[in-house]
């Protein structure tokens, strides 16, 4: 065995490395936790980051929970509305060329079926 200058792995005859007999194994043991999604770390980045800011973490208030609940419900009704209208275009068409045409118009974000620009705009503010 050749020992390369480099601390912690010697060469075999084979050329390959191996780690010395002497030297400390360096890996972890697994947690108990399981694996977290790309959601969970990246809210977990902006926790951090919002830590090392001084941002408080508050709960929502009940006025603003009821205005999330407003908005979904207006969403909601929307989304459907226009869920019942298309089918019903659907329906009437006569033939297969004018219910693809209707397909391919329908756009999965049209103006009735987005967020209102409120809501894209920022986090909700307690009112004053």
């Amino acid at each position: 065995m050749v020992d390369s200058g480099e601390i912690g792995v010697i060469w075999n005859q084979h050329g390959t490395i191996r780690p010395q007999p002497d030297t400390p194994a360096t890996l972890q043991p697994m947690s108990a936790d399981a694996p977290k999604s790309a959601f969970e770390l990246a809210m977990q980045r902006l926790r951090q980051k919002d830590k090392e800011a001084n941002v408080d973490e508050r709960p929502l208030t009940d006025a603003q929970k009821a205005a999330i609940a407003e908005v979904r419900q207006v969403f909601t009704a929307k989304t459907a509305e226009r869920e019942i209208l298309h089918r019903a275009a659907l329906r009437k068409a006569a033939t297969r060329e004018e219910g693809e045409l209707l397909n391919e118009n329908r756009s999965p974000a049209s103006p009735d079926t987005q967020a209102p620009e409120s809501l894209r705009c920022g986090p909700i503010h307690e009112p004053a």
